[in-house]
């Protein structure tokens, strides 16, 4: 299938297809006009791909992880351990960006406190 099917069907831009192409996430054959052809597990494959950048992975991770989900042959603990480290490094994200919440919030609060009458806050 063209670019252009692929996708319609997977509801992904042509050129996040192209991104994934570069990435060596997805592969296509030319035709001797140099359109991308795209067999028909592409579809699935760019799920895939898909589902993992909404479950915060980079592409350079996905290259390296994609062969062993793709392949229940090749399967290990070691996918499992590389997926538990991705999650880990997101949790970690959260708590640090609760507490740039929490800072904020702590400016905000500082500068919604009401001023005692006839004294101007002063300027930074």
């Amino acid at each position: 299938m063209r670019i252009g099917e692929l996708a319609g069907r997977t509801g992904v831009s042509a050129r996040s297809i192209r991104y994934y192409e570069q990435q060596g996430l997805l592969v296509s054959r030319r035709t001797a006009s140099g359109q991308r052809l795209f067999a028909e597990a592409a579809v699935e494959r760019v799920r895939l791909i898909q589902r993992l950048f909404d479950a915060g992975l980079s592409s350079k991770r996905m290259y390296e992880l994609l062969p062993c989900m793709t392949n229940p042959d090749i399967r290990t603990s070691w996918l499992t351990d590389r997926l538990r480290e991705e999650r880990g490094r997101i949790v970690a994200e959260m708590a640090q960006l609760a507490a740039t919440v929490s800072a904020l919030d702590g400016v905000i609060d500082d500068l919604t406190v009401e001023e005692p009458a006839g004294e101007p806050r002063a300027a930074a």
